[in-house]
């Protein structure tokens, strides 16, 4: 939190806090509590932290309702409609007299949070936590003065605000956080119409600020990962602007600073709310302050920080390794012991990341790399038909550092043990990457073969029938790209399942083009031939497939290059290896490795 504080935002949020003793709100295994006096000294701490360096502190509470009960084998909610994600728990219908108790709890959280020195007070009703699940249609079935109508639907809502601004007094700033759409039109959810209509309910309840949210854990459409452009919501701010007369905060998806500061100065918004970027880069606000936007480590939203929250794990960044180790000595950067000079192979994130960390410790760095630019996977990975672009942008600000600390890169250059020796460097980082080997079963004559690198990254041209050989992340890029473009396409993999090095929050969107493209899958099937017609499979039932196609993707199995590491051995005094060079995986490995190494060299 002491990172949190330092960032340079005017009003700074602490993580929701559950309000009740039962822990019928607890959403998280980590979640802080706040149901009891004896946790004010440890907030008081998180406050001053805030307070001390000039920002408004605010202390959510955060009852997770449908999504509650996390120790428990029950959860609460209005009604008792069934849970649509079978690792959520069985709900149970509140009681009158629950409902008049949780307001109390929530109202005496507030003063806590108060006493503690926040300077206001965060509710929290989106992603189908407790206060939306009264305010929805779906979830909210009663018959009684807390359901029906959307007077009664939100009659929970005004109870609680009215009874917290009772309890804080009309100084304390009191916001409310309310979905100005839920997503959730395939279970009867809310219409945009009625979640303005409860934002202007909260508003003549007595709340200060609305902060506008996206979503439910439930819906089926997603809200916040990179498939949607950053300003895809900016339409809800502003028809949240002309609904009520208090301000509106607004941060889904919204990760341009420029963006959000046209926004600020149109009146579209009054607060840029920014979540997961200040995780991607701390120093956003000061970069943005002292003109240096070209520095900002970008959000690639993929959500991995969302994947390691719903498995009650800590939250961890692809692109800042640092997150949740800011206080580990082996995550400090500190002036190295003795200048070394340094040699990276491979100009990849994990090789780059590498090469930047130590040139901050103030090693002697040089970047080698065969190819005619840096980025490595990142090329690929840019032409993902869903906001791949953003990869291009970590590039972009991978050259910028490289240029601002001093490190030499060399394109289109081989390393050999030739040239290791006429360097003389102190370190060899083999940060090489993987590559996919030659296919064993091509015959003569069989249709035209490119890897999926050639496509991705030099547009190889392909005929009509292209039939993907691997349904890793690389695979199904390719395909889903190529059936952008228009192409018949069809995935074939060896191994049970495809996608296994994707990220469990973005796998799903993976799901979702397959889908929309109607690109075949064949999953747990050996290739047997390849002709110049197309291709035979077996499937795990042992049934023979013949698939036409005049083009066949290589895209895996991937195979980590590591010929170097036996070359170079005796040519440095230390060596090593990083990232896929070690074994393929995700992008965030590389990154967390080559940091890792960096800050210990």
């Amino acid at each position: 939190m002491e990172v949190i504080s330092q960032t340079g935002c005017g009003i700074i949020t602490n993580q929701g806090a559950y309000p009740d003793r039962k822990a019928e709100g607890k959403a998280y295994l980590r979640q802080l509590a706040i149901y009891d006096d004896k946790y004010i000294p440890s907030l008081a701490k998180v406050a001053e932290m805030i307070n001390r360096q000039g920002g408004i502190s605010i202390q959510q509470i955060l009852h997770g309702g449908r999504y509650g009960g996390i120790e428990l084998d029950y959860c609460v909610q209005p009604s008792s409609v069934k849970q649509t994600l079978k690792h959520f728990r069985p709900p149970r219908e509140m009681t009158k007299a629950q409902i008049k108790e949780c307001i109390h709890e929530h109202a005496q959280a507030a003063r806590r949070a108060i006493e503690a020195g926040f300077r206001g007070v965060e509710v929290t009703s989106f992603m189908g936590y407790l206060l939306s699940d009264f305010n929805s249609k779906f979830i909210n079935q009663r018959t009684d003065e807390y359901g029906g109508s959307v007077e009664n639907r939100g009659r929970f809502m005004v109870e609680l605000i009215q009874s917290i601004k009772e309890t804080i007094g009309d100084d304390k700033p009191l916001i409310v956080r309310l979905n100005g759409v839920e997503l959730m039109d395939e279970y009867g959810g809310n219409t945009p119409e009625e979640c303005l209509e409860f934002m202007r309910m909260a508003e003549r309840a007595g709340a200060d600020c609305i902060s506008l949210v996206v979503g439910w854990h439930e819906s089926r459409t997603g809200a916040l990962g990179r498939d949607l452009p950053t300003d895809h919501w900016l339409h809800l701010a502003k028809a949240a602007k002309e609904a009520v007369n208090i301000p509106v905060a607004f941060g889904p998806r919204f990760g341009d600073p420029s963006m959000a500061e046209k926004a600020a100065a149109e009146g579209l918004i009054d607060f840029w709310e920014v979540c997961r970027p200040l995780l991607a880069d701390p120093e956003l606000v000061h970069k943005m302050e002292q003109e240096r936007t070209r520095e900002i480590r970008p959000c690639v939203g993929g959500l991995l920080c969302l994947s390691r929250m719903f498995r009650n794990l800590p939250y961890i960044c692809a692109v800042n390794p640092r997150l949740g180790h800011e206080y580990e000595p082996e995550y400090q950067i500190t002036p190295a012991a003795g200048k070394k000079k340094v040699m990276v192979v491979g100009a990849g994130p994990g090789g780059l990341e590498c090469a930047i960390t130590a040139a901050r410790r103030g090693h002697n760095v040089s970047v080698y790399d065969r190819k005619a630019s840096a980025g490595g996977q990142l090329i690929s990975a840019s032409s993902e038909i869903g906001g791949g672009e953003v990869f291009l942008k970590l590039v972009d600000h991978y050259l910028t550092q490289i240029e601002k600390y001093g490190v030499t890169l060399k394109l289109n250059t081989e390393v050999t043990p030739k040239l290791c020796e006429a360097e003389t460097p102190d370190v060899v980082v083999v940060a090489t990457g993987a590559d996919i080997p030659k296919m064993p079963w091509v015959i003569k004559g069989a249709a035209k073969v490119v890897k999926a690198s050639d496509v991705l990254e030099n547009g190889a041209p392909v005929g009509q029938k292209v039939a993907v050989l691997g349904g890793d992340r690389m695979g199904l890029v390719t395909a889903e790209s190529l059936a952008a473009r228009g192409k018949n396409v069809v995935v074939i993999e060896e191994g049970a399942r495809i996608g296994w090095d994707v990220i469990p929050t973005w796998k799903w969107r993976h799901d979702n083009w397959i889908k929309e493209f109607s690109i075949p899958i064949h999953v747990a099937s050996r290739i047997e031939k390849i002709s110049e017609k197309g291709i035979q499979i077996r499937n795990k039932e042992g049934k023979q497939i013949f698939i036409e196609a005049d083009t066949f993707v290589q895209a895996g199995p991937r195979q980590p290059q590591q010929e170097l590491l036996s070359l170079l051995e005796f040519s440095a005094d230390e060596v090593y290896v990083i990232g896929d060079a070690v074994r393929p995986r995700s992008m965030h490995n590389a990154i967390h490795e080559g940091y890792k190494l960096g800050a210990r060299i």
